[in-house]
């Protein structure tokens, strides 16, 4: 299993960004998927989530409005569209794959820079 986080980068506040995140090595369309960021010197946080077949999505409240979760089954990619970001955005975003109650697999993170 592999997922590859990529789309990341520095951003001026009100500016969006696309990230993607390619899956192989198993099934993509039977697992649900996740985007989880990690702020400097700050613990996980969940952002959002997506049902295997992209027709349910859940948001955490800080991102409601403004991030867009959505996944391509057919090219086994899932992607976060962040828009009206802001420095406090800035965050290593990951997506993971989610296993029943778990995360299983992570990717290595992109990184998103929100500048003041």
């Amino acid at each position: 299993v592999q997922l590859v986080e990529s789309g990341g980068g520095l951003v001026q506040p009100g500016g969006s960004l696309r990230l993607s995140c390619a899956a192989s090595g198993f099934i993509f369309s039977i697992n649900a998927m996740s985007w989880v960021r990690q702020a400097p010197g700050k613990g996980l946080e969940y952002v959002s989530s997506i049902n295997p077949a992209g027709s349910t999505a859940h948001y955490a409240d800080f991102v409601k409005g403004r991030f867009t979760i959505s996944r391509d089954n057919a090219k086994n990619t899932l992607y976060l569209q962040m828009n009206s970001l802001t420095p406090e955005d800035t965050a290593l975003y990951y997506c993971a794959r989610e296993n029943g109650y778990i995360y299983d697999y992570w990717g290595q993170g992109t990184q998103v820079t929100g500048s003041a």
